[in-house]
């Protein structure tokens, strides 16, 4: 079998340069929230969020993701103040301790107004630029990198019995819509990355589907982002083969993220979201050299 040639980009802005395609990129999470499902609360603390995004960092980690606000199924909305309370603070003591870029992950123009100010370069929304207007335009007058995911409904709405038609066709066509409504905002279409949201909106079997056809993305000519890290479609395939419930954090379920993280790479995806970033080093080097067929140390 002829494995295909994952397709090579570059994003340079500020002090920063983003090269995908040569190697997976890994993006190291760190929530300060009470909730999220893998780690809330672990990480709520600013200090302790601030330490774990340098270890992530030490770890390799090419971009940290900060989030304030919980996108697990089901979840609350946060308020803006509180939500900027939480990040800010964090962004602020890691931009000035860190090489890489910073992503705030937030849906809110506000928060990542106030991100980007402290620090932050990049912008990771999971609504797509949909669920506040404004945040096109602040992408757009910083002129950094977004994320574009793909969302049925909202966290609180998108687990709700998901159905589609047509999965890869209909999350191609929501992505190549929200890509083109970025360019008309003013946001530069090679600063942008697409990430069909894998675990928004999905059932098992739509997101087993999505790792298999990570390589039909490539028709939107955008770098390809896949988050998979300890999300529910593992804990659920374990908990049917195991025949009992798999703790977020176990074990079991870091072992099922490293083969997702796999199948994406192999697949054709540019950068990995992911909560540990040293197993996730290993298998991205491996994974890489095996696409290559080489080794160049």
């Amino acid at each position: 079998m002829t494995q295909f040639k994952r397709p090579e980009f570059v994003i340079t802005w500020g002090d920063h340069q983003l090269v995908l395609g040569k190697k997976t990129l890994i993006m190291g999470i760190v929530n300060v929230t009470p909730d999220s499902f893998s780690d809330g609360g672990d990480f709520y603390n600013t200090d302790a969020a601030v330490a774990q995004g340098l270890k992530l960092a030490a770890d390799g980690a090419d971009i940290l993701d900060i989030g304030g606000e919980s996108t697990r199924p089901f979840a609350d909305a946060v308020e803006t103040d509180d939500e900027i309370a939480r990040v800010v603070p964090v962004v602020e003591k890691l931009a000035a301790k860190v090489k890489v870029p910073i992503s705030i992950d937030t849906s809110k123009a506000d928060v990542a107004r106030a991100a980007l100010e402290a620090g932050a370069s990049i912008v990771n929304d999971i609504g797509a630029l949909r669920l506040d207007p404004e945040l096109s335009k602040v992408a757009a007058q910083h002129d950094v990198p977004v994320i574009l995911m793909h969302m049925l409904g909202t966290p609180r709405t998108m687990q709700k019995a998901p159905v589609y038609d047509d999965v890869i066709g209909e999350i191609q066509a929501f992505l190549a819509d929200a890509v083109d409504k970025a360019v008309k905002a003013g946001i530069d279409r090679a600063k942008i990355i697409v990430d069909p949201g894998i675990g928004f909106g999905k059932t098992i079997t739509h997101n087993l589907r999505l790792f298999q056809h990570i390589e039909d993305f490539f028709d939107l000519d955008l770098p390809v982002l896949i988050g998979s890290s300890r999300k529910a479609f593992i804990r659920n395939i374990l908990k049917a083969e195991l025949g009992y419930e798999v703790d977020a954090k176990s074990a079991e379920v870091e072992t099922g993220t490293q083969a997702t993280v796999a199948s994406a790479i192999f697949n054709g995806a540019h950068i990995v979201r992911v909560h540990n970033v040293k197993n996730t080093f290993i298998t991205a080097k491996l994974m890489d050299a095996f696409l290559a067929g080489k080794f160049d140390s």
